[in-house]
């Protein structure tokens, strides 16, 4: 908790025009990490008119902050979350087009089931990787970046031998230091300034714990910034 810390050089990136110290921290890892999912979408061709988007975990930080860069860009997005009637109307502020309730993706997959989506961002990992990857269309990708619902994928190749689909791994922690840039300045231009108002809350030191225990009972939507 110190004001000050000596880093390796290499770990650090300018921080762009349009950010402070304040918003940085209120995007977080979890922002960055959201930023390199949508790139991977992108970078993967798949455009706003070729469909949903698949957000999962939407209520989280990597989520919510996803489904804001998506909007942004013109994507329709699908919200995944299990707690619709307490996050709904949040993360349809944030630009999500529906909702879609965490129960409909919960039960095992089959290996292949009718195509929803044109792409998706996953933070949830296990079944319900398995669940979307058995669901997007011929030609999409999924970028994951998370395992809160487990490490394992009982899944089959056949939603990537059959329908062309892209299993795109995403990592914040060796991301070169190109790519850190690049993302941070794409983050410092998408991400609108009600963002931070909606999605973001500041709390004193003395109410860190309570944070923490709010975050871990899945009581907290978006992020929470501690003002030391």
């Amino acid at each position: 908790m110190a004001e000050k810390a000596s880093v390796n050089g290499d770990w650090l990136v300018p921080m762009p025009a349009g950010l402070d110290a304040e918003k940085v921290m209120a995007i977080g890892t979890a922002g960055f990490t959201a930023m390199l999912c949508v790139q991977a979408i992108v970078d993967a061709g798949v455009k706003p008119e070729d469909g949903e988007v698949l957000v999962t975990g939407a209520s989280g930080g990597v989520g919510s902050v996803s489904v804001t860069l998506l909007n942004q860009l013109g994507y329709k997005v699908a919200a995944v979350t299990g707690r619709a009637s307490a996050n709904g109307e949040l993360l349809k502020s944030l630009g999500a087009s529906r909702i879609v309730e965490r129960s409909e993706l919960e039960e095992p997959a089959k290996p292949l089931e009718r195509q929803f989506w044109a792409a998706a961002v996953d933070t949830v990992g296990s079944n319900m990787l398995a669940k979307v990857l058995a669901q997007v269309n011929y030609n999409g990708v999924v970028a994951a970046c998370g395992l809160a619902g487990g490490f394992d994928l009982p899944t089959t190749v056949m939603p990537f031998i059959l329908r062309n689909v892209r299993l795109q791994g995403v990592d914040s922690v060796m991301c070169p230091r190109e790519k850190r840039i690049k993302a941070w300045e794409q983050l410092a231009t998408l991400l609108p300034e009600s963002y931070y108002a909606q999605a973001s809350k500041t709390v004193a030191l003395e109410d860190a714990i309570q944070a923490a225990e709010d975050i871990t009972n899945g009581a907290v939507t978006g992020r929470v910034t501690i003002k030391i």
